[in-house]
């Protein structure tokens, strides 16, 4: 394929031409294909993006991804504004896309470091008073349910293993621990 010589202020060329010029490392053709289009791009993704300062930004890298990649441009399959304002559209999208990871990412980090105020005084008070009432019920356990739950909640010994200790077949061992427990837990709630 051959092209016409670089752009005269004379020669009015189509973008397709000044984007294959460009492809070619032509820098003129290029600063004419920047003036006529920079205006739409800049458009187009600032109706992405809203934001002036970003919209600029993303505009920038468009035209510097169309003078790096300028020679993928295929004029059969299209005409070169309709390329340059894909690459601009795809840029856009792309900064939207990072700016919401982004924002995800901090207010995960947010919601995972965030600790609830609390009133350590008075959980505090709150423990001690529910570790006395447990500690008053255990007391009117009989001897059979306190000895149930000290071998197995306070030693971490198995039904198994504690109705050995006690001298006791295991089905006597978990009737016991059932009822110590509904006794402890009767007797906690009475004292509340």
């Amino acid at each position: 394929m051959t092209l016409a010589p670089a752009p005269s202020a004379d020669t009015p060329r189509s973008d397709d031409d000044l984007l294959l010029l460009t492809a070619e490392g032509n820098r003129e053709a290029f600063t004419l294909l920047y003036d006529r289009t920079a205006a739409r791009i800049l458009g187009l993704v600032r109706r992405v993006l809203i934001d002036q300062a970003q919209s600029e930004e993303v505009t920038q890298d468009v035209f510097l991804e169309v003078w790096q990649n300028a020679k993928r441009f295929d004029p059969a399959r299209g005409k070169a504004l309709s390329w340059v304002l894909t690459i601009a559209h795809r840029r856009a999208i792309d900064r939207v896309r990072s700016s919401q990871s982004s924002r995800d990412r901090d207010y995960s980090v947010g919601v995972r470091d965030y600790e609830a105020s609390r009133d350590d005084v008075a959980e505090s008070v709150e423990t001690r008073r529910e570790h006395q009432r447990v500690t008053s019920a255990l007391s009117l356990l009989t001897d059979h349910q306190r000895q149930a739950l000290e071998l197995t909640y306070y030693r971490g010994l198995t039904n198994v293993e504690a109705a050995l200790q006690a001298g006791v077949p295991v089905n006597t061992m978990k009737s016991r621990l059932r009822d110590s427990l509904m006794a402890l837990r009767r007797l906690v709630a009475d004292a509340a």
